[in-house]
């Protein structure tokens, strides 16, 4: 099904970047104006300035952040601080970091993917995406003719194949070494031997590919091949019918993806006051202490509950509210129609349809009401402390659920999943022209 191709990585020159941690930089959709400052005074060579550079009141047609970060780009490959490697390669790259005091390494393998339609179920998405972010990506997409982050892929290896052969690149010593900064650290190993390399694309080639993270990135690379392709087709080899991607294992245990919790504010009296009277419509309502020490073992343990559609509301004011759906039927009655049952038993379209828009009249992008938060203990301290007037947390989903949802040509809302932490821009490029 799915075809997947060697490439030849653009990289940090080792003999002139020593410190790989102080150049890469996360992606775009999660540097803030505080944080891309910060990357900028890190090094002069720190990717941001590719990635996500800066805006100015001045900028225009000829001079903005896309054709900075080409001239960026067209500069350190002269001067060779990034050089391409010589021969195709699939890169295995080991990701370390921490969560709640647990180590984790999360293994992917970085390679060439053919673009496919979504129409044919090659890969298949799981999120909407926004005409804004598309913009954005295409726009750089453009000026750089390259990839400068992977899109993330998951992939069930149910023959085992490609683990080992990723386990056995990652025994040699690695090729590139991202110190520990910000609890993350990097390794990147190459698999490189003719047979070893027919070996994964046999066993690629058996299975459809599920976009974890990067829906937009994977979008606009699928427009630029359209454009490309009106222009002049070219070889189906050519490398703009190709995407950056770093596959995983859905079953890797190391697979982390965080609920991203729901924080609400600028709530009038009048709009609270119906609220509490419409939660009862719908929802069977428990009050527990958040003051007991095994409070959230045990709303954990309901939030499991197989069978069951429960939410989570901390506050209004300083109490913990655990909803139980009372009637599935009529709760997805309420829903879009064209949406599975899948789509409807998730934590956040009872969220977006139910209490949002039904009992709330918010619409779930609505930036001045509703934010979003992933750490749970942080989420209720905002609440407790006046910063949000309530707060929906949110239970994790569970990589079969995005398969479900994704071989059912659904979509999950905005915001359902948060794979964590986010590969890094700058440690591997893919040339697309």
């Amino acid at each position: 099904m799915s075809e997947i191709r060697p490439f030849c990585g653009v990289r940090y020159n080792r003999e002139k970047i020593t410190d790989l941690s102080a150049v890469i930089c996360p992606p775009y959709d999660v540097i803030s104006p505080e944080k891309q400052r910060m990357l900028y005074d890190r090094s002069p060579y720190n990717f941001v300035r590719i990635e996500y550079g800066e805006k100015f009141p001045q900028d225009s047609a000829d001079n903005n952040r896309y054709t900075r970060a080409a001239s960026c780009y067209k500069e350190w490959q002269s001067n060779n601080v990034l050089k391409e490697e010589t021969q195709p390669a699939y890169y295995v790259h080991d990701h370390y970091f921490t969560y709640r005091n647990r180590g984790y390494r999360r293994r992917g393998l970085a390679c060439r993917v053919r673009l496919e339609e979504w129409a044919n179920m090659i890969v298949r998405p799981h999120e909407s995406t926004f005409a804004a972010h598309r913009s954005d990506r295409s726009r750089l997409l453009w000026a750089l003719e390259a990839n400068t982050s992977p899109v993330l892929g998951m992939y069930r290896d149910k023959s085992g194949e490609i683990a080992q052969l990723a386990a056995k690149a990652a025994g040699n010593i690695p090729i590139a070494t991202a110190p520990l900064f910000e609890g993350e650290r990097h390794e990147l190993f190459t698999i490189a031997d003719s047979s070893e390399m027919k070996r994964l694309e046999v066993a690629f080639a058996e299975m459809p590919l599920y976009i974890a993270d990067g829906h937009h990135r994977y979008e606009s690379a699928l427009a630029y091949q359209r454009e490309k392709r009106a222009l002049n087709p070219g070889s189906p080899d050519a490398p703009f019918n190709f995407v950056l991607m770093t596959l995983v294992d859905m079953d890797d245990p190391e697979l982390l993806i965080l609920p991203p919790h729901r924080l609400l504010r600028s709530l009038n009296q009048d709009t609270l006051a119906s609220f509490e009277s419409g939660l009862s419509t719908h929802f069977d309502i428990e009050v527990v202490a958040e003051s007991s020490p095994e409070v959230w073992q045990n709303i954990e343990a309901l939030q499991n509950e197989p069978g069951r559609m429960r939410l989570i509301l901390v506050g209004p004011g300083d109490i913990i509210r655990i909803l139980t759906a009372r009637d599935f039927n009529a709760i997805k009655r309420i829903m879009p129609c064209y949406h599975t049952d899948t789509y409807k038993r998730l934590d956040v379209s009872l969220i977006n349809h139910i209490i949002l828009e039904e009992l709330l009249g918010l619409k779930p992008d609505d930036e001045e009401a509703v934010a979003f938060n992933y750490d749970r203990a942080e989420t209720v301290k905002m609440v407790f402390s006046g910063a949000y007037q309530m707060a929906f947390i949110v239970k994790p989903v569970h990589p079969d659920v995005i398969k479900d949802i994704a071989d059912d040509q659904d979509r999950m809302p905005r915001k359902s999943t948060y794979f964590y932490p986010k590969l890094p821009s700058g440690l591997l490029l893919n040339r697309v022209a």
